[in-house]
């Protein structure tokens, strides 16, 4: 289950070093990408209980952050083109969550920190080796247990919010996907609207500033009413509140499946590009819907990835009724 509530929703920013040592975690990514580090962060936050534990992400993921629990500050990071502003010595234990590319250790070199946690290379050679096709939870889980940071790969919970849901006990239909390989048609979500509609949910469509288009299309194709429309209209606590206390989440492999399994609310994720034994979700009350014989892969192609075609509207519904609280 979820934790307790945090009290305030707020996660400190950090400006400048407090009077603890810091325990620095690089995963400059997107939401998602967050909360599948999620074990890896609990796993440094036991081992190092005396230390402040600084993520280093960009700036709009910190209200989920906050909810973390594992997480004292954040470093407001929007990628790796830039060195941390951070100077060297300063970090105590510097952990490389984010990848094992060039770009990313050389942010972590640069900090000087008495413990790097990386992944094996010619500079490095005690690290764990990378491996391939395997799942991201297990695999930062891993990388932080090699360095005594035990960690459990479903270890996903998050606190909940204190901001309330818009839509209390409602079917979350989260229609938005940033890649184009990553957006399930239009005509199908509208299916599974109409079909949980008529079980008694309430609906609402949810995605970013960029979904609004998508999930207007999709209420009006199963005429739903404007206020069903909340893409664009939910901060992120928000959406999190929403997923919490859903009785049911459809989505592509996005940031808001992946909220769902923090809090083990019933979900269906339909995957394209990613293979579900890297992205999936942790045991519960979740099914994952895709067909691996036909994925192209390519997580930024501007068109449906053949896999994710590949689910039909009635798979989805059947899938959602059998999960539902």
């Amino acid at each position: 289950m979820a934790c307790e509530p945090v009290h305030d929703g707020l996660v400190r920013i950090f400006t400048e070093p407090s009077d603890r040592p810091i325990v620095l975690a690089l995963r400059a990514l997107k939401l998602g990408d967050l909360l599948v580090a999620v074990p890896a962060l609990h796993g440094l936050r036991r081992a190092h209980p005396d230390h402040e534990v600084v993520l280093a992400a960009p700036g709009w993921l910190a209200p989920v952050a906050a909810l973390v629990g594992s997480v004292d500050a954040l470093l407001p990071t929007p990628g790796l083109d830039d060195p941390l502003p951070l100077d060297a010595g300063v970090v105590d234990v510097a952990a490389n969550l984010h990848g094992n590319g060039p770009e990313s250790r050389a942010l972590i070199d640069a900090l000087g920190a008495r413990v790097r946690i990386v992944h094996r290379s010619p500079s490095d050679p005690d690290g764990p080796e990378w491996l391939d096709g395997i799942l991201e939870r297990r695999r930062w889980a891993r990388l932080v247990s090699a360095y005594g940071a035990t960690a459990d790969e479903d270890d996903v919970a998050i606190a909940l919010p204190t901001t309330a849901s818009p839509a209390p006990g409602a079917a979350v239909l989260h229609v938005g996907a940033f890649y184009g390989s990553r957006q399930w048609p239009v005509d199908r979500f509208a299916a599974v609207a109409r079909a949980l509609r008529s079980d008694g949910l309430r609906i609402v469509l949810t995605g970013g500033a960029a979904d609004r288009e998508r999930a207007e299309a999709v209420a009006s194709a199963a005429g739903l009413d404007e206020d069903a429309v909340l893409a664009d209209r939910t901060r992120l606590d928000e959406l999190a509140a929403l997923v919490a206390d859903a009785s049911v989440v459809v989505s592509a492999d996005t940031g808001a499946a992946h909220l769902a399994s923090a809090y083990r609310t019933p979900s269906v994720v339909v995957f394209g590009p990613a293979p579900v034994e890297e992205w999936g979700p942790p045991e519960g009350p979740h099914i994952a819907l895709t067909d691996p014989a036909v994925r192209r892969g390519d997580a930024f192609a501007a068109t449906p990835d053949p896999a994710l075609l590949a689910v039909q509207a009635d798979e989805v519904i059947a899938a959602a009724r059998s999960v539902r609280r």
